[in-house]
């Protein structure tokens, strides 16, 4: 359940305006177009990447070589260029397909860990709801490292109850520890989020953030360049993979099996009676890892929500799946 001390107060509008837009999620395009796609939740705007794949030839040879080439009747070569998967245009027309309810809003992002493929749909900030306990864990290892020591046997009871169980007393707790905000907001500079902000006060699950800032904070807790140390990762992940059985909903109704890890936040909000509902977490399809974050708000219900994020969740991930199988096909004809 999530927290009453998170259905109300209000957000800090003023620091938000001045925060940058989401960074670019990895450094993997050459070159970048602007797509704009229109849903029933409104106008989104995408940055899509495209990426060149060109193969680049050898340096040319010299006159006499090439001469000696052309009297022989050997044919150049020409480079091979294969064509550039626009991830951002394919993951829009995606969640574009998603029936999203009236009055509410959905974004997600999905980065391929194996090939670094990564695309984003909608940019607008949503509340974490309790998905910011991962964030909050990440947070509270990285100071820990950053002082040369482990978790107390409390503090990692605490860590427990907050991703298993999403027990909120638990995250109040840890988030008094790492220093409430400003201590969620230091390390997130550091893991390389830019567009989210710690909760007033209390409120930790008032939180804003995007759907790339959760992929980047994913990247730290599942991929190879990361802030937190292996050992800091294999905890993070181990808990993850032991949430309750009744909160094994969301990104993993995206996975083709039992591999997944995963943190839910379902927050209703006291001034409109509206839903957040957001899922994060890595998910396998095919023998391949994917990175997943989905975030919703302002469905009528959590049930209505569940359905949002886990219907925008399939459409991400199938937005790569899809079309790498295309791909592999038109290779073999």
């Amino acid at each position: 359940m999530e927290s009453p001390r998170a259905t109300s107060g209000s957000r800090r509008a003023g620091r938000r305006a001045a925060r940058p837009r989401r960074r670019a999620l990895l450094s993997v395009s050459l070159a970048t177009v602007a797509v704009v796609g229109a849903t029933a939740a409104g106008t989104v705007y995408v940055k899509a990447h495209a990426r060149d794949n060109a193969v680049s030839s050898a340096a040319s040879p010299a006159p006499s070589s090439s001469a000696s080439a052309s009297a022989s009747g050997e044919a150049s070569v020409e480079p091979v260029t294969e064509p550039a998967v626009d991830r951002d245009a394919l993951l829009s027309t995606a969640l574009g397909k998603v029936t999203v309810p009236s009055g509410a809003k959905v974004s997600a992002a999905v980065l391929d860990l194996d090939s670094g493929d990564s695309a984003a749909y909608g940019d607008s900030a949503f509340d974490t709801a309790s998905i910011v306990k991962v964030d909050i864990l990440a947070t509270l290892l990285l100071q820990a490292q950053d002082a040369g020591r482990h978790l107390t046997a409390t503090e990692k009871a605490y860590a427990t109850k907050m991703i298993e169980n999403s027990d909120n007393t638990s995250a109040s707790q840890l988030w008094d520890v790492i220093g409430k905000a400003a201590g969620l907001d230091a390390a997130n500079k550091r893991f390389g989020l830019t567009s989210t902000e710690g909760g007033d006060g209390a409120l930790w699950g008032l939180t804003q953030t995007t759907a790339a800032d959760q992929l980047t904070l994913l990247q730290q807790v599942f991929g190879d360049d990361s802030k937190l140390s292996e050992a800091s990762q294999a905890y993070v992940q181990g808990l993850m993979k032991t949430v309750e059985s009744d909160q094994r909903w969301g990104v993993s109704a995206a996975a083709d099996g039992s591999e997944y890890a995963l943190k839910n936040g379902w927050l209703a909000r006291s001034t409109t009676g509206l839903w957040d509902v957001n899922s994060i977490g890595r998910v396998t399809v095919g023998g391949t890892d994917y990175l997943v974050a989905v975030l919703s708000k302002g469905t009528v219900s959590q049930a209505k929500g569940i359905s949002l994020v886990e219907a925008a969740a399939k459409a991400a991930v199938g937005s790569f799946t899809e079309s790498s199988g295309s791909a592999s096909a038109s290779a073999s004809q």
